[in-house]
C-alpha cells in the first residue's frame, strides 16, 4: 500500500485481517527506509505498529481520544493520521516533529515528551466528557517504563477509586531506553509468565455454566472459585487491586486478538486495563536484538547491516567525558556514588556500572525519588553524583530546592544536555535549569568552556564541601582539546579572562564562547577590540571581576545559551542595580520567551538571532553610542 494516500484512519475499519497483517509490513519497511535516512525513535515505533492498527481501527479518532504517553511511539499513529508524506522532514528544522503536536493534526490531542502524564491527561479529559455528557472514549497507551513514574501511580490510584470509564492499553516490552528496574517491572514479568491465566479462567466460566443453577450461593461460590485462581496464576493481581478490570497478557503483535479484546474492552463499565506484550523493535534485527536502548533513538544509519553513521569527531562525548571523570575520582573516594533516573546509556554510566555495581543506582523513571535519595546520602557523608538531563531536572525542582539546597547537603548534579538539544524539540531544549537554579540559596552552577575545564570541574565539585553544586554540560561532543594528567579544583566564582579588550566586555560561558571568540575577532577587524570572559562560575559569580568591569565604564554583552528571564544575564543585571552602577551599558544575548521548537541546533540560534553576527551588531551598536556620547560631552 502506498502509505502517502492516506488521509484518516477511518479506511481501517473496511481492511480485513490479512489485509491489515500487510499494512503492518508496509509501515515496518517505511519506517526502516525513512528513519535510515533522517534517525529517530525506531525501536519503539517498529514495537508498536499492530497496536496502533487496531486501536484506530476499532476506535474513532479524534472522538476518541489517544494518548501516547511519551510519544516516542507515535510515528505510527502519524503515518495513519495522513503524514507519511512529511517524514522526510522528520524532527529537522520546520519538519515533522517527533512527538505528537497538537497543530499538526486534530489526532494528536496530548502533547508528550516527558513520561508518565498520559493518565492524569487522559482522567481530566474523562472527566470533562462526563461533565458535558459526552459518550466517546479515552485511551491513553502507557509503557512499562514509563509507568514506574511516581505521576502515574498516583493517576492510577485516582482513576481506579473514581472508576473511571477509560481504557488503559499497557504497552509491555519489558525495556523503555533502558532496562526497566524496579518491582512493578517483576510484577509485570509474573503477570506475563502467566498467560495460562486467562484460557483456565474461560474453561471454568465455561464448566459453570453448564451447571444448573441453585441461586446465589453457587454463583458466590463460583466467584471465589475465580479470584482463588485469579490469585494463584497472577500474583498479586496489582491493577485489579486499584479498581480496574484487567484483561491479558495478550499478543501486541497478532492484530485478531487485539481487535477482540479491545473491543471486549469497549463494552466494560469502569477503567480497564489491557495489557499488551510487545517486542520493541520488532521486524528490524539490530532493533530486536539491542538489550541497553542503543535503538531506542538513533541518528541515521545503514538499512541493510544496522551500523550507525556515526560522526568523524575524535573529541570525547560530553556525557562520557563527565561520567569517566567521576569514575577515575571513584577509584580514589569509596563516598562516590552515582544516581540515574533511567539514563544509563545516555549518561554514558555504564562504565561506572560495571566497576563499581554496588555504587550505581538507577532508580527508573524517577526523578524526585533520585533527587532525594541523593539528598538522603548527602546526610550520611557519602558524595553522591546525581546524572539527569536539564529537561528532566525540572520535573524535580522541589526535591533540589527543599531536600537538597534547604539542607545544605553536598550533592552533585550533572545537568546533561544542558542548552539546546535540537531534533527532541520544545521537550526537550535544556534551557530553564539557570533560571529555576540560581534563585535558590546555597546552589553552586558552574559551566566549562570545553572538556579540559570540564574534568577539572569535576574535580571542583567532588571536593567542594559547602552544599550542593551543578554542572551544566552540553550534547554531543567536546572541542578535542588537549587535557591535562593531573585534575585540580577551580576556585569556586572565578572567572577567567579569555582574550583581552578595551572597548566592550562579553561575558559568556559554555558552548557561546567560540562565538564570543569569533565575534570578537572580527569586531578587531573593525578596530573594536572586545574582551572576552569565561563566566565559567554562574553562581556565584566573579563579584571582583565584575566591579573591575564597570569601573572601565565600557559596554557589557552577556551571551547565554539558555532563557533570558532570570538567566545569568538577568544575574548581572542584578549586580549592577545592588551596587549603583547607573551609568553601566548592559545588553543581554539569550532565549529568548518562547518555547524553541526541534531542528538543527545552528539553524535554531540562527533564527533567534543568538550568533556570532548578532553579537558583533550589538556590541558595535554600543560601542558607537558610547563614542558619539563621548563626542557630545566635549
Amino acid at each position: 500500500m502506498d502509505l502517502h494516500t492516506i488521509t484518516s484512519p477511518s479506511f481501517l475499519k473496511q481492511l480485513n485481517n490479512e489485509q491489515l497483517v500487510e499494512l503492518s509490513e508496509d509501515i515496518r519497511r517505511f519506517l526502516i527506509e525513512n528513519l535510515s535516512r533522517t534517525g529517530g525513535h525506531i525501536g519503539p515505533n517498529l514495537g508498536v505498529v499492530e497496536l496502533t492498527i487496531a486501536l484506530h481501527k476499532v476506535f474513532d479518532s479524534p472522538s476518541d481520544k489517544l494518548l501516547w504517553d511519551v510519544g516516542h511511539q507515535s510515528y505510527v499513529h502519524k503515518i495513519l493520521t495522513g503524514r507519511a508524506g512529511q517524514f522526510d522532514s522528520l524532527r529537522q528544522f520546520k519538519g515533522l516533529c517527533g512527538f505528537p503536536k497538537r497543530i499538526e493534526s486534530e489526532h494528536d490531542v496530548w502533547e508528550t515528551g516527558h513520561s508518565s502524564t498520559s493518565l492524569s491527561a487522559a482522567m481530566g479529559m474523562a472527566a470533562a466528557r462526563d461533565i458535558k455528557k459526552d459518550k466517546n472514549h479515552v485511551i491513553p497507551i502507557i509503557g512499562d517504563g514509563a509507568l514506574t513514574g511516581g505521576m502515574a501511580l498516583e493517576a492510577l490510584n485516582h482513576i481506579g477509586h473514581e472508576q473511571t470509564n477509560m481504557i488503559v492499553i499497557l504497552n509491555d516490552n519489558e525495556m523503555s531506553i533502558a532496562p526497566n528496574v524496579g518491582a512493578l517491572h517483576n510484577v509485570l514479568g509474573r503477570m506475563r509468565t502467566a498467560g495460562k491465566y486467562n484460557k483456565a479462567k474461560d474453561d471454568l466460566e465455561y464448566i459453570l455454566k453448564k451447571i444448573p443453577a441453585v441461586g446465589g450461593k453457587l454463583a458466590a461460590t463460583a466467584e471465589r472459585v475465580k479470584d482463588s485462581l485469579k490469585y494463584l496464576l497472577v500474583s498479586g493481581m496489582f491493577f485489579e487491586e486499584l479498581g480496574f478490570t484487567y484483561l491479558g497478557p495478550i499478543d501486541g503483535h497478532n492484530l485478531e486478538e487485539l481487535e477482540e479484546n479491545l473491543l471486549y474492552a469497549k463494552k466494560v463499565d469502569g477503567p480497564v486495563l489491557l495489557h499488551v506484550v510487545t517486542k520493541k523493535g520488532k521486524g528490524f534485527l539490530p532493533a530486536e536484538q539491542d538489550i541497553i536502548g542503543t535503538w531506542h533513538g538513533t541518528g541515521p544509519y545503514k538499512m541493510e547491516t544496522g551500523d550507525l553513521v556515526k560522526s568523524s569527531g575524535k573529541a570525547p562525548s560530553w556525557s562520557g567525558l563527565i561520567a569517566e571523570t567521576v569514575r577515575k575520582l571513584a577509584r580514589k573516594d569509596g563516598r562516590i556514588v552515582a544516581i540515574t533516573p533511567a539514563m544509563p546509556v545516555g549518561s554514558k554510566l555504564e562504565g561506572f556500572a560495571s566497576e563499581f555495581p554496588e555504587r550505581m543506582f538507577d532508580v527508573g523513571i524517577a526523578e524526585q525519588h533520585a533527587t532525594t535519595m541523593a539528598a538522603g546520602l548527602a546526610t550520611q557523608n557519602m558524595k553522591p553524583f546525581l546524572a539527569i538531563y536539564s529537561t528532566f531536572l525540572q520535573r524535580a525542582y522541589d526535591q533540589v530546592l527543599h531536600d537538597i539546597c534547604r539542607q545544605n547537603l553536598n550533592v552533585f548534579i550533572g545537568i546533561d544536555r544542558s542548552g539546546l538539544v535540537g531534533a527532541d524539540g520544545e521537550t526537550h531544549q535544556g534551557v530553564f535549569d539557570i533560571a529555576f537554579l540560581r534563585h535558590l540559596p546555597n546552589m553552586v552552577i558552574m559551566m566549562p568552556k570545553d572538556e579540559n575545564e570540564g574534568q577539572h570541574m569535576v574535580k571542583t565539585a567532588i571536593d567542594y564541601n559547602g552544599g550542593p553544586i551543578a554542572l551544566r554540560y552540553p550534547r554531543g561532543n567536546g572541542l578535542g582539546v588537549a587535557m591535562d594528567t593531573e585534575l585540580k579544583a577551580l576556585p569556586i566564582g572565578s572567572w577567567e579572562v579569555v582574550k583581552p579588550g578595551k572597548d566592550a566586555v562579553i561575558l559568556t560561558f559554555g558552548t557561546t564562547i567560540p562565538m564570543a571568540l569569533h565575534a570578537a575577532l572580527e569586531l578587531e577587524e573593525q578596530g573594536i577590540h572586545a574582551e572576552v570572559v569565561n563566566a565559567r562560575f554562574i553562581k556565584p559569580m566573579d563579584t571582583k571581576m565584575l566591579h573591575s568591569i564597570f569601573n572601565r565604564s565600557v559596554p557589557v554583552i552577556t551571551v547565554e545559551e539558555a532563557v533570558l528571564q532570570g538567566g545569568f544575564g538577568s544575574a548581572v543585571l542584578e549586580f549592577v542595580q545592588e551596587n549603583q552602577y547607573t551609568k553601566a551599558v548592559v545588553d543581554r544575548l539569550g532565549i529568548p520567551d518562547q518555547f524553541i521548537e526541534h531542528g538543527d541546533v545552528a539553524e535554531l540560534m540562527d533564527e533567534i538571532h543568538l550568533n556570532s553576527d548578532e553579537i558583533v551588531n550589538v556590541v558595535k551598536k554600543h560601542v558607537q553610542l558610547k563614542t558619539k556620547a563621548g563626542f557630545k560631552a566635549l
